[in-house]
């Protein structure tokens, strides 16, 4: 687990090519995973505690606005929390395919590592690699698939400000995700991050740790010459 600033939770604006997006990064001095609520409707990730992140989301916007919780990957930390906001809000869920029967399972959320069990997920979405989300009527955040941390890892990125949402696929400082869980590649993960060598990222949203506000691709970089040394 990371341990994050405590202070303020941090919120960022942007507005390009007719794009407006709001970033508010929950979960922003726990021990926990991060999540991201992006304009108010669509929420990246859930961490572990559902109902200290249903009040801090609500601190923002009615509960019954959040139209869609997107996973970035299976494992339990990213979603535990999700019957609970899908209870409360009536959102959908999405998660890329390869991963999508291993939300229910203990072993493929390593629900077993933390000592619980899975929660009891059925995602209404599979995405694949390529698949575009909307944000307000416009196709914006593209589904970049990631694996190697998990089979179905994702990452989502908004070309316009440059905003990559990474998961648990790279960090801060070089930083990147453990391959030793079910379903886990050291081949694969150091080949998806060779791809988000190649992208052009500004700001960098990781599922741990801080938000990198500047100049992202040098994170990547170091995570990318990083993980060449796994395998």
């Amino acid at each position: 687990m990371w341990q994050k600033s405590h202070g303020k939770i941090p919120i960022t604006h942007s507005k390009s090519k007719g794009i407006y997006m709001k970033v508010i990064q929950c979960n922003a001095t726990t021990n926990d995973a991060n999540s991201y609520l992006i304009n108010d409707s669509i929420l990246i990730d859930t961490g572990l505690n559902g109902e200290r992140l249903a009040r801090e989301i609500e601190s923002h916007i009615d509960l019954n606005k959040l139209e869609l919780i997107i996973l970035t990957h299976c494992h339990y930390d990213h979603t535990a929390a999700v019957p609970l906001l899908v209870e409360l809000s009536g959102a959908k869920v999405g998660v890329h395919r390869a991963d999508g029967a291993m939300l229910a399972d203990d072993m493929g959320s390593v629900s077993t590592f933390f000592g619980q069990k899975a929660p009891a997920i059925e995602p209404d979405i599979l995405y694949e690699d390529g698949d575009m989300i909307k944000l307000d009527e416009i196709e914006a955040l593209q589904i970049i698939h990631t694996p190697g941390h998990t089979p179905g890892g994702i990452c989502l990125y908004e070309p316009f400000s440059k905003s990559l949402f990474s998961g648990d696929t790279v960090f801060a400082s070089g930083g990147f995700g453990r391959t030793d869980f079910e379903g886990g590649s050291a081949r694969q993960l150091t080949e998806s991050i060779e791809k988000l060598a190649e992208i052009d990222v500004e700001t960098l949203y990781p599922g741990h740790g801080p938000v990198i506000k500047s100049d992202a691709n040098r994170q990547i970089q170091l995570s990318m010459r990083a993980s060449r040394t796994i395998w």
